[in-house]
């Protein structure tokens, strides 16, 4: 196998990744206003993620840099093409992470409240936008070389020709429902895993509301995907199995077996996402414009020297993130409940986030 083919693999791994751990970070943090009747129980479902968060967020640093270095004509173009709405993704990813360390930081419940609401914003937005990027990604977006004169130069940089709005097209704003949605129901199982008492039960109702609306625009949105993938034959049985794989999830959520819930819940994001790499497999960037012009596994990539360097890197240094982040789940295994939880935070800390989370 290609050294190109193997990073390809290896991004979309990161994706998983991502997804599915920072994906019930957001989720929680979209269910804080209506899960979080008081004080207490917001807090409670704070807690479940503050020990977590920013480490799951290192996927998507990882994800971002893996893209700029094994291929840089991707990560160029994506990154010019798409900077308005991920700069609205990072604009929430960073007020979501300031929200977390600031709520607590005075004795007032109007202060908590609104970093409460910019906890809910910058779930909402990532959640949302991800997708609608990931639409655009698979489905084709308007780019053409700088020189259009000629036979494209697919050794320099394209240019995307829309803007914000053709982002926001039908078929990529359905996959941002799907994130969205996908993301909040495995949040609310992710809170059914490690919480008790009244929150356990709040999340379960959330869990399959939720669900059972992430199911629908799910099915809608990979059974769409079909026509721009090149792939049907592959990508139509992986989008069943998805669909499989969510209904375990809701049907473990009504027999109590939160951990299989969210085991079955993970696999579903896996297998989504999976469809898309498969289908889009070997573009990694399609041209609505041209053919002639996506960007592929191959004129997109490093140098090999460059994929070479990397992958050594790659099997020293990941093993050893995986045993870290791993330790720490491990460490904050236990669930969390009201009663563990002080009336009123400390005020100068940051909202006594891991309070209970490892006892």
């Amino acid at each position: 196998m290609e050294l190109t083919t193997v990073w390809f693999i290896l991004i979309a791994v990161l994706w998983i990744g991502y997804f599915i751990l920072d994906g019930f970070d957001l989720g929680v943090g979209v269910l804080l206003p209506f899960l979080g009747k008081d004080d207490l129980r917001r807090r409670v479902m704070i807690n479940t993620i503050g020990p977590v968060w920013d480490g799951n967020e290192v996927w998507l640093l990882t994800a971002g840099g893996a893209t700029f270095a094994a291929f840089p004509l991707w990560y160029a173009t994506m990154f010019s093409g798409f900077y308005l709405a991920l700069f609205l993704v990072l604009f929430g990813l960073i007020l979501r992470g300031v929200a977390f360390e600031y709520r607590g930081k005075r004795d007032s419940a109007t202060w908590r409240k609104r970093w409460d609401a910019a906890i809910f914003i910058g779930s909402v937005l990532p959640a949302l936008l991800f997708g609608v990027a990931f639409g655009n990604v698979v489905s084709g977006t308007p780019i053409e070389p700088l020189a259009t004169s000629g036979q494209p130069d697919l050794a320099g940089q394209l240019n995307y020709t829309g803007n914000l709005f053709t982002l926001l097209n039908p078929f990529s704003l359905l996959m941002g429902l799907m994130t969205l949605t996908v993301f909040t129901a495995h949040g609310a199982i992710y809170l059914r895993l490690k919480t008790s008492g009244e929150m356990r039960d709040a999340a379960k109702g959330a869990a399959l509301k939720m669900g059972l609306v992430a199911a629908v625009i799910a099915v809608a949105s990979l059974l769409w995907y079909q026509a721009y993938s090149e792939r049907v034959a592959v990508t139509l049985p992986l989008a069943l199995v998805t669909a499989v794989a969510w209904l375990l999830a809701l049907f473990m959520v009504v027999k109590g077996r939160d951990g299989w819930a969210f085991i079955f819940s993970s696999g579903t994001i896996l297998l989504a996402v999976t469809t898309l790499f498969v289908g889009l497999f070997p573009n990694v960037m399609v041209s609505s414009t041209d053919a002639a012009y996506n960007l592929t596994v191959t004129n997109a990539s490093s140098q090999s020297y460059t994929l070479t360097v990397m992958t050594i890197v790659a099997v020293i240094f990941t093993p050893i993130v995986l045993i870290y982040q791993g330790w720490t789940f491990w460490v904050f295994r236990k669930r969390i409940s009201t009663s563990m939880i002080p009336p009123q935070p400390e005020v100068g800390r940051a909202d006594d986030r891991f309070a209970g989370a490892a006892s």
